[in-house]
């Protein structure tokens, strides 16, 4: 009996090769639904080709291009932010892969995780938004979260089969394109060159993160929900090759890390098949092809965004989806070239300063947050 998956953001990255990965094994997996934000063509193109039941365009503008385009096949489709966040509690799938950017794709986890649905995640927002409520509903309804980040997924991967407690976990990050940049050179990159990343290739929002180390900020986040650990427990060194992805250590002192090349597709396979490796053709790494791996200190003078989701994580609350909400608006000016590379920050940490507390939100506390703190991190970029 082959997998029904719901991949929620099909034509982004990890979409993408998520459909590579399920062409690979047709015989273990089906793709029953697909959802886009805009990217009408693309979502018309899986759509034929890999013949879901169900297809959703976020955007309600493009809904008769897609709908025209596929009325001859048998597929049904709808439009708009509901239909996305509704469609997961269709009983056609059997599992969510969680690919959508950024706060989207909070709710339709959320309902997907209420139905029922074992969740790939790779929208690490979603537990960066509103872990303590996510993750209680996922063990309420008995549903896996399995990472598909490839730090989240290596810990997970250290993990599988042990019994004995977490002493830390040692989350590893690339440093992405500026790690060598003096902060006076920072001041002046442009989005062309925030956008060329060493090691991935990645969507833009998250390409940018990683350049501003947000992308690892939220990580640590992330890590504290999906393992359930305390701040002190989280560490992040920087390994510019990306080899490790991540490491876990023992009560004992000993460590235990999962590596290779860096290549998306396979934590996108092992979550997909868990708890079974598949057989793959990735490109295998060679140690004498890396003699050296190298690991350094972040340095938060120069990306000072780790420490405010650090500091985030460690006051929880409302805050993190206060930094989620603020780095998303400030990426997105950065990206149409408003603001310069190091106002992100500045964005940011304003948005920190003046944005309300709520100690013990609940679902409509984060809506509330979200959209208020939207508000005032544009007014900021404004003037």
């Amino acid at each position: 009996m082959k997998r029904r998956i719901a991949i929620l953001g099909s034509t982004g990255s990890i979409g993408t090769q998520a459909l590579e990965v399920i062409e690979s094994h047709s015989d273990l997996f089906q793709v029953e639904i697909l959802t886009a934000n805009r990217n009408a063509k693309l979502l018309i193109e899986q759509a034929i080709k890999f013949q879901p039941g169900t297809v959703v365009i976020g955007s309600k503008d493009l809904y008769h291009e897609v709908k025209n385009a596929l009325d001859s096949y048998d597929i049904k489709v709808f439009a708009g932010d509901e239909a996305i966040a509704q469609v997961v509690e269709s009983d056609s799938a059997e599992m969510v892969l969680t690919a959508m950017v950024g706060y989207s794709g909070l709710l339709p986890t959320i309902n997907a995780i209420k139905a029922g649905k074992p969740i790939a995640l790779a929208n690490k927002e979603t537990l960066v938004v509103a872990g303590e409520l996510v993750t209680r509903l996922a063990l309420q309804h008995n549903v896996p979260i399995l990472p598909v980040d490839s730090e989240h997924s290596a810990i997970f991967q250290c993990l599988v089969g042990e019994q004995n407690p977490i002493e830390k976990i040692i989350l590893t990050a690339s440093g992405g394109p500026f790690w060598d940049y003096s902060y006076k050179q920072l001041a002046h990159v442009s989005v062309t060159d925030a956008l060329k990343h060493p090691n991935w290739i990645m969507g833009n929002k998250i390409t940018i993160d990683s350049a501003t180390m947000m992308n690892k900020g939220f990580e640590i986040i992330e890590a504290k929900w999906l393992f359930n650990l305390k701040p002190e427990q989280i560490e992040v060194v920087v390994h510019p090759q990306s080899i490790i992805h991540s490491m876990v250590q023992f009560e004992d002192g000993s460590i235990k890390a999962q590596m290779g090349l860096p290549d998306m597709k396979l934590p996108i396979q092992y979550a997909l098949a868990f708890p079974k490796r598949l057989k793959s053709d990735f490109p295998r790494f060679s140690f004498v092809g890396y003699p050296n791996l190298t690991f350094e200190q972040p340095d938060i003078h120069r990306f000072p965004l780790l420490q405010f989701a650090n500091e985030a994580m460690i006051r929880g609350g409302n805050i993190p989806c206060v930094l989620n909400a603020a780095n998303e608006v400030a990426v997105e000016a950065f990206l149409n070239e408003r603001i310069s590379f190091l106002q992100i920050a500045d964005i940011v940490e304003e948005t920190l300063s003046r944005a309300s507390f709520v100690e013990h939100p609940v679902y409509e506390d984060y809506l509330l947050t979200d959209k208020s703190v939207r508000e005032l991190a544009h007014s900021l970029i404004e003037h």
